[in-house]
């Protein structure tokens, strides 16, 4: 069993700054991709930022240059700082983290999700 504990997640004004965090923990043999994907009012679930396990991350457009995603092997911890906040970005960040079992076994996990409010 992997449990995934995010927080970081509150309301901020327009242009300001947050940091997400996920910790993994349980049974992980290793962790492939990590990544933050979020869902606003009405809206379906989208993915904002990926990181692989070499650390080559990828963004959607819409936060490019906002957002930077990171992570730590050791910890098995991914974090999201998000800067500039638009009210836009008012969602609820999810994480998702690909974790191996075991050697060739690899399962898809959520965390429970942190909601992130950008409004003045």
């Amino acid at each position: 069993q992997v449990e995934l504990v995010e927080s970081g997640g509150g309301s901020v004004q327009p242009g300001g700054s947050l940091r997400l965090s996920c910790a993994a923990s349980g049974s992980i043999f290793s962790i492939k991709a990590m990544g933050w994907y979020r869902q606003a009012p009405g809206k379906e679930r989208e993915l904002a930022a990926m990181i692989s396990s070499d650390s080559s991350a990828n963004y959607a457009d819409s936060v490019k240059g906002r957002l930077t995603i990171s992570r730590d092997n050791v910890e098995n911890t991914v974090w999201l700082q998000m800067g500039s906040l638009k009210p836009e970005d008012t969602a609820v960040y999810y994480c998702n983290v690909d974790v191996v079992i075991k050697a060739g076994y690899a399962m898809k996990y959520w965390g429970k999700g942190t909601p992130v409010t950008g409004s003045s």
